[in-house]
């Protein structure tokens, strides 16, 4: 009995000592020659290096190492820093849907090197491989913590070889140190490496890390120690010219309008400091980026899309984290892009922008933007400028306060001007006048404090803004409150927020604004998982949540509560059923399909209804899987069937093909709307090699009763630099004539000076 004490002690002192701990040391040394990249590790600095080993698992269990492991080494010279993974495998076949870069990393067998340059376990970089070469990389903000905290629309020159062995693949990564921003004298940066083995669902990282959080958090990475001097971040000056054009037919008109356009313009990025970079933008064009997915939008509430451009993307938690859901003080869309006295979304051309944006030191961090758009007046918009600054102060290793303020003005609008400068935005009557006058200017200023503990368990954020207009001068406040426990086991938060009536933040995304006057609400939300002994579930548990909704007199004007309870499979697959109970008093008249064709639901009416929905994900590690939903139940002063989904095949790492559905079967009394509404999306994607892609997407929207076809071939001739043609043209879906067409292609050239 004591000799097997005594050998269980040693066993588990001797698992303890194989488990990378956060703060784990990695040293890195100067390698003064050439690394080859070609998937050889034959060099003497890749012999030399300290080696990332011992990878734990945090998928689909956190307690044992990595079945098949894997090796990580890093070395540098004065030009690069080099990395290189060995992964050990065998001949199981790879799953890879594509050879396109940024490709989505939950389907995809693929390693990873992240890392925090600032050392401050908060920003940082990430850069992926597949065993197919694809490349895959982006900016790290938050800490790794969320969803949108890997942002892959950053985008930058590096290179990397991928070689196929029987019993493993390796990896070599070349990182120019001019692509990344760093202090060089900061010795120490936060480092981790993960691997996602899509063919087994396996996930692992160098760094233990709890399976409740994500394996590229700065709070589970390690200290890459650099025992030499780091290469001096020298200037970095980047120009990226462009030329676009193309032919354009409006043929809802008679005669047909037709037109042609043939534009230049350029990005530039300038290093100003080590860590801090101006990105400028002359006469910029954003045609060659993929059109919206559309939706079937039954709702009170505009939707929010989410930002595509690249100028908007790279810092852009600096702007776009201020606030909360219920009040965003910025959203970068609102910049450029604008819904006309019909509703529909109308692209304004910008003529310039400015942004500088990064690191001051391990402390802070400064966003500063401006951008300026072209008179449109057959908008009925004004030339208008569009100035954002936010300044972060972290403390506490992963806890920060910033400051944010946010500013439009509309130029050269005189008292007189309504008929000329009619959008909605421009004019408008004050509450205490009978007579339009211009809204000129709109600022807003927001204060966001983030609390996190050391070991992500512990989650507070809040914020405190204020808008400014020359038409509203009081109730012109909003905040909110959130709090937030996870464990393995159990996560739970809790928030309250307030809006008040006049709060306008015509620059954010505030989704009540137009159905509110002026609200403030409660929401929680709790979820249990147990994790059987069984060799197909992974966990199952309850979960559970209220949205609670007020006027500021206390009336209750929204509730939503439901039940649910979760099944997660092994093999990827999962399921989820809930129960919904909706109130709702309405506050504007409204008709979720038409409120010109339809009778509407008017302010002050009462509904509850209750409902129960399934979803189902099949297993993805198969080439072909699906995502099916469906809801059945009440709905307003009727019912509604709910189908809705996506069907994926792939044929890899070639093509993949998408069809994405949404069916409503809409049954309201009397003239309220009886329709059976459609959106169809199929998309084909095919990789013809990592250099070049197509991208045919068609939608179909008998709500919208129309028909969008959306062609896109890109060639990346070099790196960073690209040709693409785009063709586009909307249909009557009855008649299948055509609306409008487009056909455009855009040239860029990066270059390095």
């Amino acid at each position: 009995m004591r000799y097997f004490f005594l050998f269980s002690l040693f066993f588990l002192f001797s698992i303890g000592r194989s488990q990378n701990l956060p703060g784990t040391k990695l040293k890195i040394k100067k390698y003064n020659g050439e690394i080859v990249l070609d998937g050889v590790l034959d060099e003497q600095a890749w012999k030399e290096a300290d080696v990332a080993d011992n990878w734990y698992q945090n998928f689909p269990v956190d307690s044992l190492p990595s079945p098949f492991q894997t090796e990580a080494r890093m070395t540098f010279n004065d030009e690069f820093l080099y990395v290189s993974f060995v992964c050990f495998d065998d001949d199981t076949p790879d799953v890879v849907s594509t050879l396109r870069r940024d490709f989505n990393y939950a389907l995809n067998d693929n390693v990873s090197f992240i890392f925090g340059p600032y050392n401050d376990r908060l920003n940082g970089y990430f850069f992926n491989v597949t065993p197919v070469g694809a490349k895959r990389d982006g900016i790290v903000s938050s800490g790794g913590n969320g969803e949108n905290a890997f942002n892959i629309y950053w985008d930058n020159k590096w290179y990397s070889k991928v070689k196929r062995y029987k019993d493993k693949w390796i990896a070599e990564m070349a990182i120019p140190f001019k692509s990344i921003k760093y202090k060089s004298d900061i010795k120490e940066w936060n480092v981790t490496f993960d691997r996602l083995e899509k063919k087994r669902n396996i996930k692992s990282a160098w760094v233990r890390t709890p399976r409740q959080f994500y394996t590229g958090t700065f709070a589970y990475a390690g200290q890459l120690i650099w025992e030499e001097p780091i290469p001096k971040a020298g200037s970095n000056i980047s120009v990226i010219p462009y030329v676009s054009g193309g032919g354009f037919e409006d043929r809802e008109v008679d005669p047909i309008d037709s037109s042609t356009e043939l534009q230049v313009g350029f990005d530039a990025k300038v290093s100003i400091t080590p860590s801090m970079n101006l990105d400028l933008t002359v006469n910029p064009d954003f045609s060659q980026i993929e059109v919206d997915e559309q939706i079937l939008n039954l709702s009170r509430f505009e939707f929010q899309f989410p930002e595509r451009r690249q100028f908007f993307l790279e810092n852009t938690d600096l702007f776009a984290n201020a606030g909360f859901s219920s009040a965003r003080p910025f959203f970068s869309r609102r910049i450029g892009i604008v819904q006309d006295t019909a509703g529909i979304t109308q692209k304004v051309p910008i003529l310039y922008g400015a942004r500088l944006s990064g690191t001051i030191n391990e402390k802070w961090r400064l966003g500063i933007m401006n951008m300026h758009t072209k008179e449109m007046l057959e908008l009925g918009l004004p030339a208008q400028n569009y100035t954002v600054a936010t300044v972060q102060r972290m403390f506490s290793e992963q806890s920060s306060i910033s400051m944010t303020l946010v500013n439009k003005e509309s130029l050269g609008v005189q008292e007189n001007d309504s008929i000329k400068y009619y959008h909605q935005s421009i004019f408008s009557i004050p509450t205490d006048e009978g007579r339009l006058r211009p809204n000129t200017y709109n600022r807003v200023i927001d204060a966001d404090l983030v609390l996190r503990s050391k070991d992500n368990r512990w989650y507070h954020s809040s914020f405190l803004a204020k808008s400014f207009d020359a038409q509203n001068k009081a109730k012109t406040f909003s905040g909110s409150a959130f709090f937030q426990y996870s464990d393995r086991s159990l996560k739970a938060n809790l928030g309250a927020f307030f809006v008040n009536e006049f709060f306008n933040a015509e620059v954010g995304f505030v989704p009540g604004s137009i159905v509110y006057p002026g609200q403030k609400g409660y929401y929680s939300e709790v979820a249990y998982k147990m994790y059987p002994k069984n060799n197909k579930i992974l966990f199952t548990g309850p979960q559970a949540r209220i949205n609670d909704t007020y006027l500021p007199n206390g009336t209750l004007v929204d509730r939503e509560l439901a039940l649910g309870y979760v099944f997660d499979f092994q093999n990827s697959a999962n399921i989820t059923v809930d129960f919904e109970h909706i109130y709702q008093q309405l506050t504007v008249d409204f008709n979720p399909v038409n409120n010109f064709e339809y009778r509407n639901f008017l302010v002050g009416e009462e509904f509850s209804w209750n409902s129960i929905s399934a979803t189902y994900q099949s297993n993805t590690t198969k080439k072909m899987n699906f995502l099916l939903n469906s809801t059945y139940g009440g709905f307003y002063n009727g019912t509604n069937l709910n189908l809705g989904g996506q069907l994926d095949m792939r044929f890899q790492p070639y093509a993949n093909i998408a069809l994405r559905f949404d069916y409503n079967n809409l049954k309201l009394p009397e003239d309220y709307g009886n329709e059976e509404l459609i959106l169809l999306g199929p998309k084909l994607d095919i990789t013809f090699s990592d250099k070049l892609f197509f991208t045919g997407y068609y939608q179909y929207n008998n709500l919208t009763e129309n028909m969008n076809l959306n062609v896109r071939v890109q060639w990346r001739y070099k790196p960073a630099s690209d040709f693409f043609i785009v063709y586009t043209e909307n249909y009557f879906p009855t008649n299948f004539i055509s609306k409008n067409r487009a056909l455009v292609f855009k040239l860029t050239y990066w270059i390095n000076l």
